[in-house]
């Protein structure tokens, strides 16, 4: 991937900058390293991460949770009052100005999770939002415009912050493949397709916050369970430029995609690739598999990277990988393939990814850390991340009453026997669950257990 620098569009002239011509107001802004600096391509390199201090608190409060309470992860703005902080929570000035403290005054990377649809995750209950379906203009002005009025003020658009945005996780994906008559359609998939919302509040998101000078939008691309086969690929890229270039956006500002958010895909099968065959049976045809031309993530995103770079993206765009709860280690992670009786057995003896089946998500029952949090770990790849803290519930296992939108998704009841969209499977999740958001020492007790590399 290219790693020519990218300049903030208002920020300085390059030939201002190569020629040292830098007068009056200018010479005062990058005075002393105070100016947010020209867009770097990729925000990670060179920088420190933010930790958390909530949710390092947690962990750290953990029996072992002190070999990674000091590990970055993502701050999720949820919902509009968690901009101003929620339950004892910080708000976003309270993480900015802590960020602060913490850089030392060297570049630092504040990664934040913009996420709060119309309508949201139209296909999973647990985590629907505050939102209905047409309250586009509440979307717009009183949650992306207040996060971007803080994200202007100068104390930290002219700071040494990076600030990475995830936008609106599970999103795009779903007018792809939740609607027009799939099996997998829901009727609110099909409503937020039919009425733009999806598209209109991504686009706006973009727009508003990409034109701060320190701000990187990384788009939410699904992952390879999701959007692997050929039906899904290029239309999920054609649906996310669509929205890149609405609302009044463009392509330009969106730094890169984030795969595998708050999910539970291996980084690198290791021991089957999607080329194999077993007695002249290809791995595609494999029930794991089923004719997906993807195993792990790290393939997929570097190919749907470039994908989006084939449909107009700029070459030098990058691609995150959330690995928190995707490393599958433990005792029942295969040290080598599977027999070669059958593809299946091939595939399922050697496959790191434990889940029942690759469409469950929700609290799934011996998963482990992952890869920890690095930047540039691969071609293509801008940083390995845990977008999704450890220990953070997808969804309660029951239903549980509250006042933060959240549904009851059967998906997180481990006695369900499953949907279309899981192949029909038992569900995975682990019991007792809270709502999505909520600690879950459970949880986070088995991905400290199961972690691979091993803690």
């Amino acid at each position: 991937m290219s790693r020519r620098i990218r300049m903030a569009g208002t920020l300085l002239a390059a030939s201002a900058l190569t020629m040292g011509a830098l007068t009056g107001v200018a010479s005062a802004q990058v005075d002393s390293g105070r100016a947010a600096a020209a867009k770097v391509d990729n925000p990670y390199s060179g920088a420190k991460v933010y930790v958390n201090p909530d949710w390092s608190a947690k962990a750290a409060a953990e029996p072992g949770g002190s070999k990674i309470s000091n590990q970055p992860t993502g701050i999720w703005l949820d919902r509009i009052a968690a901009i101003n902080g929620t339950g004892g929570a910080m708000g976003l000035r309270a993480h900015l100005d802590e960020a602060l403290k913490q850089s030392g005054g060297s570049p630092t990377v504040v990664q934040l999770v913009v996420y709060d649809l119309p309508g949201r995750d139209c296909s999973a209950l647990a985590s629907n939002g505050e939102l209905g379906p047409t309250e586009i203009d509440k979307y717009k002005t009183q949650f992306i415009d207040p996060i971007a009025a803080i994200l202007s003020e100068s104390k930290y658009a002219n700071s040494n912050l990076r600030i990475v945005t995830t936008i609106e996780i599970d999103s795009l994906p779903n007018l792809v493949t939740n609607t027009g008559g799939k099996p997998t359609a829901t009727p609110q998939c099909d409503t937020m397709k039919a009425n733009g919302n999806y598209v209109k509040g991504v686009g706006y998101a973009l727009n508003k916050l990409g034109a701060i000078g320190n701000v990187y939008n990384y788009v939410d691309a699904g992952h390879h369970g999701w959007i692997g086969w050929d039906d899904n690929f290029n239309p999920t890229a054609q649906i996310i430029k669509q929205a890149a270039t609405a609302e009044g956006s463009t392509v330009d500002k969106v730094a890169g995609i984030i795969v595998n958010t708050a999910n539970y895909s291996a980084l690198k099968e290791n021991n089957f690739t999607v080329n194999d065959s077993v007695n002249g049976t290809t791995v595609r045809q494999s029930k794991w598999v089923d004719w997906n031309r993807y195993v792990d993530e790290l393939s997929f995103a570097q190919a749907f990277r470039q994908e989006l770079v084939n449909v107009g993206f700029p070459s030098n765009i990058g691609a995150l990988i959330d690995t928190s709860r995707n490393g599958w280690g433990g005792s029942a992670r295969p040290s080598g393939p599977g027999a070669k009786t059958d593809v299946d057995t091939y595939v399922n003896g050697g496959r790191y990814d434990r889940r029942i089946h690759i469409g469950n998500w929700c609290n799934q029952s011996g998963a482990g850390l992952g890869e920890r949090p690095k930047a540039a770990p691969a071609s293509g790849i801008d940083a390995y991340v845990w977008m999704k803290p450890p220990g953070e519930s997808d969804g309660a296992s029951s239903e549980i009453p509250n006042d933060e939108g959240k549904g009851f998704d059967r998906m997180c009841d481990p006695t369900y026997t499953g949907n279309p969209r899981n192949g029909n499977n038992m569900s995975g999740a682990l019991p007792n669950a809270p709502l999505s958001g909520h600690w879950f020492s459970a949880q986070f007790q088995e991905l400290l257990k199961n972690a691979y590399p091993a803690l």
